[in-house]
């Protein structure tokens, strides 16, 4: 019983220390801190974004050691979570370009309801908050899921390609730079193929490959 106890009581304790950082602040304030500021010459790219970014990484750790690449993904997290965190984690790291990818947990309701056009204002919040700090955007598509095996039925295969024409119109008005995963990566049925993702979302190797190529082309552009 004591054990049960305590178990209880370290899950509680998690539970309310993640209540009161809900953005997930505290992620990376240390390496963030040990980063410091860039050299003049330095060309810091920062990527924004949720588990796909965060498990681009893990999947291949070699492209996370280019000089200025900066991976600030963190699994599950949304757009209004990423918001709150945009300034610490990207424009304070004063980086040339942020590589924006993010959405698809919105629709998944990790953090509640949102509709498409909740999500993309507050990704555009994050563009005008790059731009006024001088940091080129590259916008990406939110990436094909047919269906998400944590909450199923709400359709991503449908509200996806909506809510990507939105961001695709966006970056016209707004000037930006738009990359297109999803066009290249869907199948027939707006999802992604296993060979691409295993579990339908999240990338395999060959998946992130396909991403690095479309990626490297862009900042060759930019």
């Amino acid at each position: 019983m004591r054990l049960l106890g305590f178990v209880i009581l370290m899950f509680l304790s998690f539970h309310q220390a993640q209540c009161q950082d809900w953005p997930e602040l505290s992620r990376y304030i240390m390496e963030n801190k040990e980063l410091g500021n860039p050299d003049t010459e330095e060309y810091r790219v920062v990527f924004m974004g949720n588990s796909i970014t965060e498990g681009w990484k893990n999947s291949d750790p070699e492209f996370f050691k280019k000089p200025g690449f900066i991976n600030r993904g963190i699994s599950s997290q949304t757009t209004p979570q990423m918001l709150l965190r945009f300034r610490q984690d990207v424009i304070d790291l004063q980086p040339r370009v942020v590589i924006l990818l993010a959405g698809t947990n919105d629709i998944a309701g990790n953090t509640g309801p949102m509709t498409l056009d909740q999500i993309r204002d507050n990704i555009i919040s994050m563009v005008e908050l790059s731009k006024a700090n001088n940091i080129e955007v590259v916008l990406c598509s939110v990436l094909p899921a047919y269906d998400y095996n944590w909450r199923p039925g709400l359709q991503p295969n449908i509200k996806i390609p909506k809510l990507n024409e939105m961001l695709r119109e966006y970056s016209k008005v707004a000037g930006i730079y738009y990359l297109d995963y999803f066009s290249e990566m869907a199948d027939e049925r707006n999802g992604l193929p296993k060979e691409l993702a295993a579990d339908g979302v999240h990338p395999t190797r060959m998946g992130y490959d396909v991403m690095k190529r479309m990626l490297l082309d862009t900042l060759e552009g930019l």
